[in-house]
């Protein structure tokens, strides 16, 4: 891709600034280009989410954990409230809200019921969802397909458009043995969804799991995600929102740009930087500066896309 290069130094200051917590991302994609920038004090949030007449707004949340109990954070209801508090006082109305799993902790009835209830607060036309591997303890995900799966196909994927932007949502958290994984039905149907859709139609992939290899020592990656990538290549514009790793990264491959989300929950340490991805106990006082929600907008005619990660504090 011409300008490959370049987008690639941007891609690694952008990381050396912004580091793994926190820090607000903002991305343009126009004309199949990437340009990123960190967002200073004059970004507001409106400006990062392209606040014009019939635009797309749209906000992701990530790794809830509701159920946890531990000192990583010793009250995730109430950070997940504030994240929801939050996308509420934005100064706009999302289109959607989008949650990229873990929505609960132990996938049990009563906490799919809680989250469930703590989301109905959110001021959007629509809530959707994706499952995290903690949403699938014991039963194949069928719990909470039972509450958050309706209108979905096979073990809970789906996509959907609006404002000339086509979604896909994906399950990888199902079959794990260390790697998240698709599967080929749900392969298959990424390959028929994406048929029929114009090289120019931007493209959003939502999983919980990262589609790229991000850090497969820890099951940070998806082992049979390359087969979607391909089926990606075609389009000029595709952007692939994860959450799962509960810290900001992004990552830029020809036409296809990463970006790992935060969490509303407790973070996990950087890749390599301790024998295992386990919840990391950091000061009160800096806890909300590791949570966060990410908002994205879409002004549809100039191919113009936004991402901007908020913290908490």
């Amino acid at each position: 891709m011409t300008g490959y290069r370049e987008h690639d130094m941007t891609r690694r200051q952008l990381i050396r600034h912004a580091g793994w917590f926190g820090g607000a991302v903002v991305l343009t994609v126009a004309g199949g280009e990437v340009v990123s920038h960190i967002a200073g004090p004059r970004d507001t949030v409106a400006e990062a989410a392209a606040p014009t007449t019939g635009a797309l707004r749209f906000v992701q949340v990530s790794d809830s954990h509701i159920g946890f109990h531990g000192p990583a954070n010793l009250d995730v209801a109430g950070s997940f409230t504030e994240a929801i508090d939050q996308v509420n006082a934005l100064g706009f109305r999302p289109d959607f809200v989008m949650h990229s799993g873990d929505l609960t902790h132990l996938s049990t009835t009563g906490q799919f019921d809680q989250v469930r209830q703590m989301m109905t607060r959110l001021r959007t036309d629509r809530v959707f969802t994706v499952p995290g591997e903690h949403d699938s303890i014991g039963d194949a995900g069928r719990a909470y397909r039972q509450v958050f799966g309706r209108g979905t196909l096979g073990d809970g994927w789906y996509s959907f458009d609006t404002h000339g932007v086509h979604f896909v949502a994906l399950v990888n958290t199902l079959s794990l043995e260390k790697l998240g994984h698709l599967g080929t039905e749900q392969i298959d149907f990424v390959r028929r969804d994406l048929a029929g859709q114009a090289p120019d139609t931007p493209i959003v992939v939502f999983s919980h799991i990262p589609l790229f290899a991000m850090y497969p020592r820890w099951g940070w990656s998806t082992d049979d995600a390359l087969k979607v990538i391909a089926l990606l290549r075609r389009f000029s514009s595709v952007t692939c929102l994860n959450g799962h790793v509960h810290q900001l990264f992004t990552k830029t491959e020809g036409n296809i740009t990463f970006h790992s989300a935060t969490t509303t929950a407790y973070p996990l340490p950087k890749p390599g930087r301790a024998p295992a991805p386990t919840p990391q106990v950091v000061p009160a006082r800096q806890l909300r500066a590791a949570l966060g929600i990410r908002t994205v907008g879409y002004r549809q005619g100039d191919r113009e896309l936004a991402v901007k990660d908020q913290r908490l504090a």
